[in-house]
């Protein structure tokens, strides 16, 4: 599909839309994972107000207002749901808190806990989340899409066994050795209740969905496959089976070279690839699905010609088809705000945007 022929395109289709079908885009669409944060003053006053992360997460109106922050100060092409990935584990009735410099904490998960999951009324449980779709998807620019979220189940379940995280999620990786049943019983449930979660939010406006498989990278071959592969095949089943066609973006976190097979086998239509992946082998990933990713957010904070020259790299080997710009990560809390802009102008002169 050419520029032409995307400027025909029926409807009020999306830049992000767009390129997320497969279309050839006058100048990728970008967004940046964790746009909506605390490098933003803005991000910061609201968080105050909340009181406890959980509880900006849980409260529709600031929720939606930091969702929007970073497209009114940056423009980018689509938002995605501010929430985070525990709030699943949270509407299982399991304890989570978030703690101030220690991150989030959580009553580790046993055999008797695992077994006692129930999935029912999980997602009643997150309509103050839902709301802020409705919200959000109401205060966004026609031409900005809105990308609605979750946890893979093996990244979820890594901190429902740890209680925390770790560097290298050495406690669920041991469940998976001595009682893979159980992680096969905690996925599971996990796939459910998350599938439903990611329905409720395309049917609430969000136009696509992304799947965060963060701690994929340290998972063994045929682990990969059983508890990264295996649960989010069948999210993605299950969500088109009630949403047809739904638009699904996976994101294996340090899959490498796994990552077309993670695409063959679960059938999302783009792949997040991070920082780590050669641009020649995320060239050829093209063939198989859309490609976002993926400037090294330390390179972002850095900015400069380092950031200038890794935007042209990855510009030049990937924009014109099947490409989302992003971050191979989320963004961190120290990067300068004058550096977004410049990503963003960059990206933008580079392909003959405004």
């Amino acid at each position: 599909m050419r520029e032409t022929e995307l400027e025909n395109a029926s409807g009020a289709e999306t830049l992000f839309e767009a390129a997320l079908r497969g279309a050839s885009t006058p100048v990728p669409p970008i967004w940046l994972m964790r746009q909506a944060g605390r490098y933003l003053p803005e991000y910061r006053e609201v968080r105050a107000k909340a009181g406890s992360f959980l509880n900006l997460c849980y409260e529709p109106d600031l929720a939606a207002e930091v969702t929007l922050q970073p497209i009114r100060r940056f423009g980018f092409d689509a938002a995605i749901l501010f929430s985070d990935i525990l709030v699943i584990p949270d509407a299982l009735g399991r304890s989570v808190r978030f703690v101030e410099g220690e991150g989030p904490q959580l009553d580790p998960i046993d055999a008797a806990g695992i077994a006692a999951l129930n999935d029912e009324g999980v997602v009643e449980r997150l309509a103050p989340v839902l709301e802020t779709v409705r919200l959000v998807r109401a205060g966004l620019p026609a031409d900005k899409a809105l990308i609605g979220f979750c946890g893979a189940p093996w990244t979820v379940a890594t901190y429902m066994i740890a209680g925390h995280g770790t560097p290298d999620q050495a406690p669920a990786r041991l469940l998976g050795a001595q009682a893979p049943e159980l992680l096969d019983r905690l996925t599971g449930v996990l796939a459910e209740v998350s599938a439903q979660y990611l329905i409720a939010q395309l049917r609430n406006g969000a136009a696509a969905v992304q799947i965060f498989d963060s701690w994929a990278g340290v998972l063994g071959e045929k682990e990969f496959e059983r508890w990264s592969i295996a649960p989010i095949a069948a999210m993605v089943q299950r969500v088109r089976a009630e949403v047809p066609g739904a638009r699904i973006i996976g994101f294996p976190k340090g899959a490498g070279a796994r990552a077309a097979d993670f695409v063959a086998r679960t059938g999302v239509d783009a792949v997040g690839i991070d920082w780590t992946v050669p641009l020649r082998a995320a060239g050829d990933l093209k063939a198989h699905a859309v490609v976002q990713g993926n400037l090294d957010p330390m390179v972002l904070v850095a900015g400069g010609a380092a950031l200038d020259s890794a935007i042209d790299r990855i510009m030049d080997r990937l924009a014109g088809d099947r490409f989302i710009f992003n971050l191979g990560h989320g963004i961190v809390p120290q990067t300068p705000i004058a550096h977004v802009e410049r990503l963003v102008e960059r990206v933008r002169q580079h392909g003959g945007g405004a």
